[in-house]
């Protein structure tokens, strides 16, 4: 099964990559920095990205930022970098990898649990993961031939807590997350948000 993985120098989207290729999937990693390259903050790039890539099965990304602080302090820059990177960043994935996706083939997007269960000074990066998830719903009224569309919501990863000096033992690692990843590839749902086992909110 061919697979694009887009952010795959991430922290999850390493771990997805990596269960992605134990589990038989052709995978093609792709980032800003590594060949073949794209960057999902230039709609340029996605492009040429997709000008050169053969058809697939799955279009995974997990690439794209986002601002946390408090919103009183925020700056127009700072709100628009969710709105711009992370949130347009994957609907361009989308809109311009649509051709490259076969019948029956599924994209899978990446937002993250905040959507659901916000926490204080996350109004940038939880509106645009609610956004993305109500960006898949309204998706996959429009695929046509068995596409699907399918949005993971990440919670906080363990590997990401402790390099910020938190405590990590409430938090799956990246590989637990990983695995919700290719269940949202192996099942069936369309326009739906797949969460990592254990962290339904």
């Amino acid at each position: 099964m061919k697979t694009i993985v887009i952010g795959a120098t991430g922290t999850i989207g390493e771990a997805v990559t990596n269960l992605l290729r134990k589990e038989g999937y052709e995978v093609t990693g792709t980032c800003r920095s590594k060949e073949p390259s794209i960057d999902i903050e230039k709609p340029e790039s996605i492009d040429d990205f997709f000008a050169k890539a053969g058809e697939v099965d799955c279009i995974i990304c997990a690439a794209g930022n986002a601002h946390f602080g408090p919103l009183k302090n925020m700056t127009e820059e700072q709100m628009e970098l969710g709105l711009h990177s992370k949130m347009l960043g994957q609907m361009n994935v989308v809109r311009k990898g649509m051709e490259k996706l076969k019948p029956n083939g599924v994209f899978v997007l990446t937002g993250g649990i905040l959507a659901h269960k916000p926490w204080p000074e996350t109004s940038n990066i939880a509106a645009v993961n609610a956004g993305l998830e109500g960006f898949t719903k309204a998706t996959a009224l429009e695929l046509e031939e068995g596409r699907r569309i399918v949005i993971v919501h990440p919670p906080f990863i363990s590997e990401t807590a402790e390099a910020m000096g938190m405590d990590a033992s409430p938090w799956p690692d990246a590989a637990t997350a990983a695995k919700a990843y290719l269940k949202a590839i192996e099942g069936d749902a369309n326009g739906e948000a797949v969460f990592v086992g254990g962290y339904t909110p």
